[in-house]
């Protein structure tokens, strides 16, 4: 497993526990900065940070093109996963646009249901092929 995607799921390890436990993501991410024996890479920091950022943008696109499913009924790794790609894909100009999906594709594989990469795919797949009238 390569650096960004070690980085990529303490992010989403970040992000599923304060989502689970209704936590503020950047205090937790202080929190484990802190932490003497913790391993943040400077990506993790940078994703966690991007997500908060964005989250109000990245929740409503999510919500839009999800179809048949909102937030709250889709399971928490997949929400998590769908944040992460969804920054990456649209706020993040170092990651291809093609990494940021196959990244968040197996993160979802790995983690969550048998359903969930084919979810992960099709959606950000669906908002890659939008992404040049998406703003904001």
């Amino acid at each position: 497993m390569g650096a960004r995607s070690k980085a990529r799921k303490r992010a989403l390890d970040v992000l599923f526990e304060a989502d689970q436990r209704g936590l503020d993501p950047l205090v937790l991410l202080r929190e484990r900065l802190a932490t003497p024996t913790a391993i943040v890479p400077e990506y993790t920091v940078q994703l966690v940070e991007g997500v908060v950022a964005r989250q109000e943008r990245i929740d409503e696109l999510i919500a839009t093109y999800a179809h048949g499913w909102t937030l709250d009924r889709m399971p928490g790794v997949d929400r998590v996963v769908l944040r992460l790609g969804c920054w990456e894909l649209l706020y993040n100009d170092d990651v291809p646009d093609a990494v940021a999906i196959d990244e968040a594709v197996e993160l979802a594989g790995t983690l969550s249901t048998d359903e969930s990469p084919g979810f992960v795919n099709g959606l950000l797949g669906r908002l890659l092929e939008i992404k040049p009238t998406l703003t904001g």
